[in-house]
């Protein structure tokens, strides 16, 4: 899977994709590559029904917390020129790293 953690994405399609103007990007909580699912901070807000539960601190009422989104609905953003595909190299010291698509910027830190 080439999204991780702390990464920051563009949401492509979907409900929570925004306008033309102003894409709806965020940085990713959470990632399940078994189900290639990936939670985006601020996008496709559910709402949970909690019993509360004094026992953990739990108040209880409605929540609202993140939901999960498909890989496939989301691009990573590179820094110099926005959302873009990913590429692989392997460079000198034999470590693997995202290359972006567009600028040849390495994407990993």
């Amino acid at each position: 899977m080439d999204i991780r953690k702390n990464d920051i994405v563009q949401v492509m399609t979907g409900r929570s994709r925004g306008t033309k103007e102003s894409p709806t990007r965020g940085r990713v909580l959470e990632v399940e590559p078994r189900k290639h699912r990936v939670y985006v901070e601020h996008v496709n807000m559910v709402k949970r029904h909690v019993r509360p539960n004094p026992a953990k601190q739990v108040r209880g009422g409605v929540l609202e917390k993140e939901g999960p989104i498909d890989v496939s609905n989301v691009a990573l953003v590179c820094s110099d020129c926005g959302p873009t595909r990913i590429q692989h190299r392997a460079m000198a010291g034999g470590k693997k790293v995202r290359i972006c698509a567009k600028c040849e910027k390495s994407l990993d830190k």
